[in-house]
């Protein structure tokens, strides 16, 4: 049998989106939100929206778009392209 590797969504984006360019944003703004009110209520409000943002980039997104069969056929035409002009 012939073992499929999956494509990576993360090679087709760019380095300020990568996955240790969320997790460090997103751990610096709520440290930052610490540092800054020393409050947690405060803390915890940015908090939520920021670890939902990350939750969603970093856990569902990569999943959707290997679902989605979308790098496999952009490899293929990027594959194809050579053959076109030779």
């Amino acid at each position: 049998m012939s073992e499929c590797k999956s494509i990576s969504p993360w090679k087709f984006k760019p380095w300020w989106c990568q996955p240790w360019s969320i997790l460090l944003t997103g751990t610096m703004l709520i440290s930052a939100s610490w540092v800054i009110f020393k409050t947690v209520w405060l803390t915890v409000l940015i908090a939520i929206p920021v670890l939902t943002w990350m939750g969603f980039f970093l856990l569902i997104w990569p999943q959707l778009i290997i679902r989605s069969g979308i790098l496999e056929s952009y490899q293929l035409s990027k594959d194809k392209i050579p053959d076109q002009n030779s």
